[in-house]
């Protein structure tokens, strides 16, 4: 599975990253952003990946302007 990276500016685009490089990092870092053009399936079903390898998840929204279109998701992934 594949997801979007929250983007560094609002004008550049997304960085793709793989669950399987996502499960690798997770030595480094817990909290991973995502972009606002992930769906809200694509992220349940990062969610449940983890959950069923017996990690704990959790995702909020993170608005960082007035606009509706304006957030990133924030997932923490812990053991």
């Amino acid at each position: 599975m594949k997801l979007k990276l929250a983007r560094a500016s609002v004008t550049s685009k997304p960085k793709v990253i793989e669950v399987s490089k996502i499960e690798e990092d997770l030595d480094k870092k817990s909290i991973f952003y995502f972009d606002k053009e992930n769906t809200h399936k694509e992220l349940k079903a990062l969610i449940e990946y983890f959950e069923e390898k017996e990690y704990s998840v959790y995702m909020r929204e993170v608005k960082f302007g007035l606009n509706d279109d304006e957030y990133i998701y924030e997932v923490h992934i812990v053991k």
